[in-house]
């Protein structure tokens, strides 16, 4: 892992909430939806076929993880999750990550994908520090 570098476009678009034992996370600067990003600490990689068997079991445990976690950043937000979306797109930014959503039946985008729907509403440095603290303390 010491070769990894964080695709400098997550640095823009999510805040750092913690490291797992595979990957770096994140928490997507869009206030409407607790929402973290998983980024495998490996360098080079662009699809789930690239981990070995260990670290692709490892991933999907660290996604339950992270859904935990996102529903602990709805609670302290006050969102109820209703669904948690799991994907891995990498359309826009290659590197392999994994997105897990918090979704409710009165967000924005609800029931359609939150990609692409409409301009994020960042965190404001007043806002921030609650759902980070919330995403940390709900992992391991």
């Amino acid at each position: 892992m010491a070769d990894f570098q964080l695709d400098p476009a997550f640095v823009v678009t999510s805040h750092k909430v913690a490291d797992l034992p595979l990957c770096e996370v994140r928490l997507q600067d869009d206030a409407r939806y607790p929402w973290l990003v998983l980024i495998p600490r490996q360098p080079g990689l662009r699809e789930i076929e690239e981990l070995d068997t260990a670290h692709r079991i490892q991933l999907m445990e660290e996604i339950v993880l992270a859904g935990t976690a996102v529903r602990a950043v709805g609670a302290v937000l006050g969102l109820t999750i209703d669904k948690l979306n799991v994907g891995a797109l990498g359309n826009v930014t290659a590197q392999l990550h994994v997105h897990v959503v918090g979704r409710r039946a009165d967000d924005p985008a609800w029931p359609g994908p939150v990609w692409g729907h409409s301009p994020a509403s960042a965190y404001t440095v007043e806002t921030l520090a609650a759902p980070i603290a919330a995403a940390r303390n709900a992992l391991p």
